[in-house]
């Protein structure tokens, strides 16, 4: 996106926030705020003091009143905007996604005909088919045939991902391009539920739920606001009998002074800014609180297939046993796999054409096809002449040439092992009696997964690989990966007991994954991750799903995490901070006319007791607005121990927080008293 762009979506963003913040003044709308209710409801009690002067006997000053009606107002519409600007930068991506949800027509199948129906006409159940150039319809399935898909809709990644039938990538999503073949798509989701209806809804943040800890916070001000609350309306009796006159907007004023409305009015914004900034790494969380979550993990767990590695295994080698050679292996596994469309056979085609091998494929013409099947474990060909090809498992293969009265090499099964040792998995290929060699098949551990592994262990997270695999195969990948323990052979219920094992003793754990049988762990973790390019029962489990299907990104999401609570906690100890500097402002030019001994307590000099009201609440306004980008933004974290982190967050925000209004307020002052 260019700069022009980006300033012309910013400009939208704040003119669309301006008008938001003013809508935001419905009263309905202020009262899930209670600071800021109280707030608005002080400016307009000061409005008909202004308006009905003798029906309140007001006698102070009208101007003063003009003043602290306009700066309360003031107050209530920076927090409003500050909120509004936060959620305008997730509308501003709902909008985008939006563009993906045009009218898009589907191809159903009734029976063994097609008719074309809307996409928003199809429910669950419905099978559709969509070729090469069209938009896949809805949520769905692949039940058949293989096609590139291009995602970019939704991820932003300009490269297809290859989805096919049965296995764990088959999910597609609704809005997405198939490139190249065609495939048959069983419909998952209603229409108005599908993933990207709930994307939208999400960033809009139109349905955000408040987290533990924005909950706790917020009763925490609301307590804060009822104890200044009956302080103020107390506080009256006594200045009367201290024959020390206090009009009503005096003590609204000392009262929005002294209630913490400077994290009141910030905190929806911190909240939305902190989905916002997930988002924005290409993750869509379904609620904060598992972003608040995400920030206290101590433990990850990740399922292997599809999440460390890439999930499809691939021919890296062929090894020729004894008494065979590497040229006749290689002619054996090119031919057997010419007519395999899984992802191993055409891996084995590809492997060979990137070795430079020649092989006469004009051999297989006329050839009948022997499909893998579940009971022989192998596949192959038989050939016009008469010679039979296969290929598969050594114990499957093993079998065949026995029966075909054949001898198995010596060195077959050790060369097996070395491989399955190395985390692989071997193919055995033979034609009629005699076994030429391994296709040796790997499942390749994503770039840079273990330099992310080990940024995680620095942070204090122990990662766990959770495989289905032998222990041989698990402890390789383990080791090439990084990761600090590993658990093969793992069903779904293993997964589950681990993750309830490590919440029992008091930790938070993050599970990743993309199959559908991790879809019950990741219902159970405090973080469930589902990778984008798994099935709908993972994604549907999950509470947050990673676009890019890059299991290391949790990294950036436990960053996110704690960035939200710091920022919470960082100016939580500013607005409370903020509140000494104003009592010294308030009180004192509240009392020091009828008691001049209250003058010691004007430590900063303030002109007239009405310059210093009007500078602390000006000054409690003006706070709002300068802290927005740091709510937005977020207070940077940095990965050191909690000691350090909280001294540092207490000299910053909380001795910043005393100093800055003396200095704020005693400026003020001084413009306003030229004024008055």
């Amino acid at each position: 996106m260019s700069i022009d762009q980006k300033t012309s979506n910013s400009s939208k963003i704040i003119k669309e926030a301006l008008v938001s913040s003013i809508v935001k003044f419905n009263p309905v709308h202020m009262i899930k705020n209670p600071v800021m209710f109280v707030v608005e409801w002080g400016a307009l009690l000061v409005l008909l003091m202004i308006l009905f002067p003798h029906y309140f006997q007001a006698n102070g000053s009208r101007g003063f009143n003009i003043a602290v009606f306009v700066i309360l107002l003031g107050t209530v519409w920076f927090a409003n905007f500050a909120e509004a600007l936060a959620e305008g930068r997730g509308k501003a991506q709902a909008a985008s996604l939006k563009k993906t949800k045009q009218e898009i027509m589907a191809r159903k199948l009734v029976g063994d005909q097609i008719e074309e129906v809307a996409a928003t006409e199809l429910h669950i159940g419905d099978i559709v088919q969509v070729t090469e150039g069209e938009m896949i319809p809805g949520d769905g399935e692949v039940i058949a045939g293989v096609a590139s898909v291009d995602e970019s809709a939704i991820t932003g990644e300009s490269a297809p991902v290859m989805k096919e039938a049965g296995g764990d990538f088959n999910s597609v999503t609704g809005g997405t391009r198939v490139v190249s073949d065609m495939i048959q798509v069983k419909i998952t989701t209603e229409p108005g539920q599908s993933f990207i209806d709930q994307m939208i809804t999400l960033v809009e943040g139109a349905k955000r739920k408040k987290t533990p800890i924005e909950i706790a916070l917020n009763t925490l001000l609301i307590t804060l606001t009822l104890i200044f609350l009956i302080v103020v309306v107390t506080l009256a009796p006594i200045a009367d009998f201290l024959h020390v006159s206090l009009e009503i907007p005096v003590l609204i004023a000392l009262l929005v002074c002294l209630i913490p409305t400077t994290i009141g009015g910030l905190l929806s914004a911190i909240g939305v800014a902190g989905m916002d900034r997930v988002t924005r790494f290409n993750i869509v969380a379904k609620s904060g609180r598992s972003v608040e979550a995400a920030g206290d993990i101590n433990t990850l767990i990740l399922d292997k297939t599809g999440t460390i590695t890439f999930g499809n295994r691939m021919a890296s080698d062929c090894i020729p046993v004894k008494g065979a050679s590497l040229e006749p292996l290689v002619q054996w596994a090119v031919i057997s796999s010419l007519n395999d469309e899984t992802p191993e056979g055409r891996s084995v085609l590809t492997w060979a054409k990137q070795s430079n091998f020649i092989v006469d494929e004009t051999i297989a013409q006329s050839a009948v096809i022997e499909l893998f099947s579940a009971e022989t474990r192998m596949s192959g060909v038989d050939l016009a002449d008469g010679r039979k090809v296969r290929k598969g498992a050594i114990s499957a293969i093993k079998k065949w040439v026995l029966e075909q009265g054949g001898v198995v090499p010596d060195d077959l099964d050790s060369q097996g092992n070395s491989i399955a040792s190395l985390g692989g998995t071997p193919l055995a290929v033979a034609m009629d009696d005699h076994i030429y060699g391994l296709i040796y098949l790997k499942d390749t551990v994503k770039p840079g997964m273990k330099e992310r592994f080990a940024q995680l262990r620095q942070m204090g997270i122990k990662t766990i690989m959770c495989t289905g695999d032998n222990e041989l195969t698990a402890k390789t990948i383990a080791h090439e990966a990084g990761v600090d323990e590993y658990i093969a052979e793992s069903k779904p219920e293993d997964k589950i007991a681990l993750i309830k094992r490590e919440q029992s003793e008091g930790k938070l754990v993050a599970m990743t994954g993309d199959g559908t049988n991790d879809a019950p762990a990741l219902a159970q973790a405090d973080v469930g991750i589902a990778m984008n390019s798994g099935t709908t029962a993972a994604k549907e489990a999950a509470n947050m799903i990673d676009l890019d299907s890059d299991p290391s990104k949790l990294i950036e999401v436990v960053g996110i995490g704690k960035q939200l609570l710091i920022t919470r906690g960082a100016l939580t100890t500013f607005s409370v901070a903020n509140d000494i500097a104003k009592y010294f402002a308030i009180i004192p030019a509240m009392f020091m006319v009828a008691i001049p001994e209250m003058n010691i307590l004007n430590i900063m000099g303030l002109s007239t007791p009405q310059s210093a009201i009007l500078s602390a609440l000006m000054f409690n306004a003006i706070i709002i607005p300068l802290l927005i980008p740091i709510a937005m933004r977020g207070v940077a974290f940095k990965s050191v121990h909690a000691a350090q982190l909280l001294q540092r967050n207490l000299l910053v925000f909380g001795v910043g927080g005393v100093i800055a209004p003396f200095v704020g307020i005693k400026i003020i002052d001084v413009i306003v008293s030229m004024w008055l």
